[in-house]
Formats: C-alpha cells, structure tokens, sequence
C-alpha cells in the first residue's frame, strides 16, 4: 500500500512520456507551482469531466503561477485521442507502470460500488515551487474539485 504524501514532504520526482511521447519531469517546473492531479482513465465520464474542468481554468491557474498535469495509467497513445477529442489544453502524462502513482500514494486499496478494489484513487498534490508537498487530496470527487481548490488557494 503506498503511502500518503503530507504537506511539507518533498514530492517524489517523475519523469513520464506525454501523449505525444515527449518526456516531461517534474523537475522541469522548479520555480513555478504544479498542481499534479491522478485519474483512473481517459475517455471515461468522471475524468472527462474533471480534466475539462482544469482546462476551462486553465488560464486562471497559469496566471497564478500553476501548472497543471494529469497523470494515469493509460498508455501515451490513449492520451492523444482522450486530448484531441476533449480539446484538453493540460499537460496528460503516462504512468503504465504506476510507479509514480504509487510514489504520491494514488494507487492502492480502495471502495467501488461497495467492493474493496486496487487502483488508481482519485488525487491531487499541489506542489510549490520548491518541490515541496502544499497540499496532498486523497478520494477526490470529479466533479466540483477544480472549483473547490480554486476556492481553497483563494484564486
């Protein structure tokens, strides 16, 4: 069971192929705020909704200094097509091996329709610009969640 980050803790770093294959790291965005967000699968309804939410603000995050990345275990390919057909202006990365799902505790025991399952839980970890833990969201509800942390960054 993987571990959950706390504010403070240095975020794990990751370097993770983008839809369209280009590798992008974590540590490229030193000095400026990410917002890192994990979800199941692309092309499905609860993570269209959520990555359509983070593009409709994404020039409110970007203009307050975040950066927003998606991550999942869907291969780079399913990326592209989940990008082009949502019109998605976030960065989506993937995570085939759920190595850095597991390193921010996204992947692990978790309820579905009553039933314990493993898999991809619902998160978001704002990490500051010197890559230390702001805010670590475990069991994210998909929709509404970009609105709240709007709210709760004072955006």
């Amino acid at each position: 069971m993987s571990q959950r980050l706390q504010p403070g803790d240095t975020a794990p770093a990751f370097t993770l192929p983008d839809a369209d294959g280009t590798e992008v790291s974590l540590a490229d965005r030193k000095g400026r705020k990410v917002i890192v967000y994990f979800y199941p699968a692309a092309l499905t309804p609860g993570c269209t909704k959520q990555a359509c939410d983070f593009t409709d603000n994404l020039d409110l995050l970007a203009g307050h200094g975040y950066d927003v990345i998606g991550i999942s275990p869907d291969k780079p390919e399913k990326l592209a097509k989940f990008r082009e057909k949502e019109s998605l202006k976030v960065t989506l990365l993937a995570d085939p091996d759920k190595s850095t799902l597991e390193a921010y505790g996204a992947f692990g025991e978790k309820k579905l329709y009553g039933k314990t399952v493993t898999g991809v839980i619902r998160s978001t970890v704002i990490v500051d610009e010197e890559g230390k833990v702001e805010r670590a969201l475990y069991n994210v509800k998909a929709t509404g969640h970009v609105a709240k942390i709007i709210k709760d960054l004072g955006l």
